[in-house]
């Protein structure tokens, strides 16, 4: 490197103390890539936004495109703009290396032995995912891995599905979604990620995964998983459960629906390995995104069901979520309009430690010692109506069975107490530490948000929103006892730019959604930094998904990147600062995953682009958002 590149790269690091600095796409330091900075400090950060792709271009309705920009403005009225591209690691289905001299299948699926299970239908090949999700990009100190000759990152990766087998047959929810652990070489000249190897994470003390959707990257530094939509244990003959347990286990009948439904948490270790423990006291719910506040205690916990709740577990100690409380929110309607406002109060669900209701797993605890449940009105006064996945049931608590209730049938008890279980797909859930502030991704709102059944009564949209709470101490539950957090929810509703806008005609390209708004967001994580909120959608009411960044100082909303159609922006994840580089993680999962109503105009002539650009609509892409060097 020249003396003028060398001095070139101190300035830039001394630029990166007031101003965020994205990694340079293809690895390319130029010496006049940061011409022209400033000393003054950093004024404000924004995006500027892209059109959505349209029919006139099909490729670019095809792919993962990016026409967007990133802008800094600084105090002394000067301004710097840096365009935006994707770099992919890898694409689901590629032979990426493992460190030990051979490859694997990236995204590939494992049984409780670690074996690859085949794909009779494509010729035996090994099932993977075309689902890539949740994701944490992070550093562990010590670390060594053969073949980085950078700085050592680590990016987490969960699989939470496979859409088809060989055949084109459903196989959502039958394969146990595999986590793995990815060593990247980072370039201190460029920020530039590559991929050195790939681990696969042993799931199988904990006896496999269920269906792992959106990751948050815990203050310690762990990947905090999720498990959604957990199995029914009330349903007698569950013939996707009995698939995934055969797929795991050899034997339909061996897996146990209270075993999933929790929260795992990966640790990586120094040689780009990893272990994971699963956490059975944080409510068997439809664990999505959570999101850990900074006393490293509080974990508000958004819930992707329909008749779901907002969840808040505040553990006994710092860093350790192996214990705790855990509680329900009560929504109180403040206003109707739209998507609504409500004020939140705590109801306490219980105390418990993960071993003790691990045990309970063990033990083979039957549903039926916990509750009785009816699907149909048992014209019983001592039975409880409440709302379950959409539909009525009736239940009635065994005596002494909280706990149990509490931590293994989460959603029925917690409608049972009177909790407010009427959200309609709650998915992420990310925090504003400066402003105090948390938001919530409502990807719809309707069915038991607008049907009058329950505490939560608004009008819609259908396309969602996202909620901002507003978090405060002092609070109580509804025992009066104190809760001992400062980061309670006491209060949510939806920014104007937040709120999608439902079309009542489709418009031409098909999208039943406005396109220059949010519609059914699903990721949301929010940069401490850039002072902005990404989203990412996975919309049945846009033709092609987008990433988006709200400004949450001017409320500006900008498109930043458009997925192929048909597939769902996932594995969001703002990370502030790296060793004095800022990077925006971002996947697509189910390319060309077609809705006949809703690709209707396009599907004829994108799907060959689609199966040409991921394996035949069987591979997705993980990777990130980088920024071009001005050459």
């Amino acid at each position: 490197m020249t003396n003028s590149v060398d001095s070139n790269r101190r300035r830039m690091l001394g630029f990166m103390a007031g101003a965020p600095l994205l990694p340079l796409a293809g690895g390319v330091f130029s010496s006049t890539a940061f011409a022209g900075m400033t000393d003054a400090p950093l004024s404000s950060v924004s995006f500027v936004p892209m059109a959505a792709p349209s029919l006139s271009n099909p490729a670019a309705m095809s792919t993962n495109l990016i026409n967007s920009a990133m802008q800094l403005k600084f105090e002394d009225g000067t301004s710097r703009m840096v365009k935006l591209d994707y770099q992919p690691f890898f694409m689901t289905g590629d032979k990426v290396a493992d460190g030990n001299g051979n490859t694997v299948i990236a995204g590939g699926y494992y049984d409780i032995n670690n074996k690859p299970i085949l794909d009779p239908s494509a010729g035996n090949r090994q099932f993977f995912s075309d689902c890539p999700d949740g994701s944490s990009l992070l550093t562990v100190k010590d670390a060594k891995v053969a073949g980085v000759y950078g700085n050592h990152v680590f990016a987490v990766v969960q699989f939470e599905y496979a859409t088809r087998d060989g055949a084109g047959d459903d196989m959502y929810g039958k394969l146990p979604s595999p986590i793995a652990i990815l060593t990247l070489d980072q370039n201190p000249e460029t920020g530039e990620l590559k991929l050195v190897k790939y681990h696969n994470v042993d799931t199988s003390n904990v006896g496999g995964l269920w269906i792992t959707c959106g990751a948050s990257l815990s203050p310690w530094g762990t990947h905090l998983s999720s498990e959604e939509y957990e199995p029914d244990a009330f349903k007698a003959d569950d013939k996707q459960f009995k698939a995934y347990s055969k797929n795991l286990f050899g034997d339909e009948n061996k897996g146990k629906p209270y075993n999933y439904g929790h929260l795992p948490e990966v640790t990586v270790n120094k040689d780009g390995t990893g272990s994971i423990k699963k956490h059975y006291c944080m409510g068997r719910i439809s664990h999505e995104l959570v999101q850990v506040m900074p006393d490293e205690r509080t974990v508000i916990m958004g819930d992707d069901a329909t008749n779901s709740g907002l969840f808040m577990f505040i553990a006994d100690k710092a860093r350790d979520l192996s214990s705790g409380k855990l509680y329900v929110a009560k929504w109180t309607q403040i206003s109707s309009k739209g998507p609504g406002a409500g004020d939140i109060s705590w109801i306490k669900l219980g105390e418990a430690n993960s071993d003790e209701i691990q045990r309970l797993v063990d033990a083979d605890i039957k549903s039926t010692d916990i509750m009785e449940v009816h699907t149909k009105d048992p014209k019983d006064s001592s039975f409880t109506k409440i709302g379950y996945g959409g539909k009525s049931n009736w239940v009635k608590l065994k005596p002494g069975m909280e706990k149990e209730a509490a931590f293994l049938e989460t959603h029925r008890y917690a409608a049972l107490v009177g909790g407010s279980l009427g959200f309609t797909k709650m998915e992420g859930t990310t925090v504003n530490i400066k402003d105090k502030k948390a938001y919530s991704a409502m990807s719809y709102i309707y069915k038991t948000m607008t049907d009058g059944s329950n505490d939560i009564h608004v009008e819609g949209p259908k396309a969602g929103a996202v909620y901002e709470h507003k978090l405060t101490g002092g609070q109580k539950d509804n025992n009066g006892q104190a809760i001992d957090s400062e980061w309670v929810s006491v209060h949510m509703h939806a920014p104007a730019n937040l709120i999608g806008e439902d079309l009542a005609t489709p418009d031409a390209l098909g999208n039943t959604a406005h396109a220059d708004r949010i519609a059914n967001p699903d990721n949301i994580k929010f940069s401490e930094k850039l002072r902005t909120l990404f989203i990412g959608e996975d919309s049945g009411n846009h033709v092609n998904n987008f990433l988006w960044a709200y400004n949450v100082d001017s409320g500006e909303l900008s498109r930043i990147m458009s997925c192929p159609a048909g597939a769902e922006s996932t594995g969001l994840h703002a990370v502030d600062e790296i060793n004095g580089w800022t990077y925006i993680m971002s996947n697509i999962q189910h390319a060309g995953d077609w809705d006949d109503k809703l690709h209707a105009k396009v599907k004829d002539t994108l799907d060959p682009y689609i199966r040409a650009n991921y394996k035949d609509r069987y591979g997705a892409a993980v990777g990130y958002i980088t920024g071009i060097p001005k050459v």
